[in-house]
């Protein structure tokens, strides 16, 4: 599952959380939203360092 997803997927849950007062599918909601935005920030880090690394490879030929 993509990050967008993965945020979206924690945003129901978060929502659905509070309005049925179920604290826990509240949590895991926000804990998915996290994860999400952790895996967002590691592919663009890895993206950037490919970048770089192709760039580098380009400047040696």
């Amino acid at each position: 599952m993509n990050a967008g997803m993965e945020k979206v997927k924690g945003k129901i849950k978060e929502f659905t959380g509070k309005i049925t007062g179920h604290e826990r599918l509240e949590a895991e909601g926000k804990t998915d939203q996290v994860r999400a935005k952790i895996r967002e920030k590691a592919t663009n880090v890895r993206h950037r360092a490919e970048g770089i690394r192709d760039s580098l490879k380009h400047d040696r030929s």
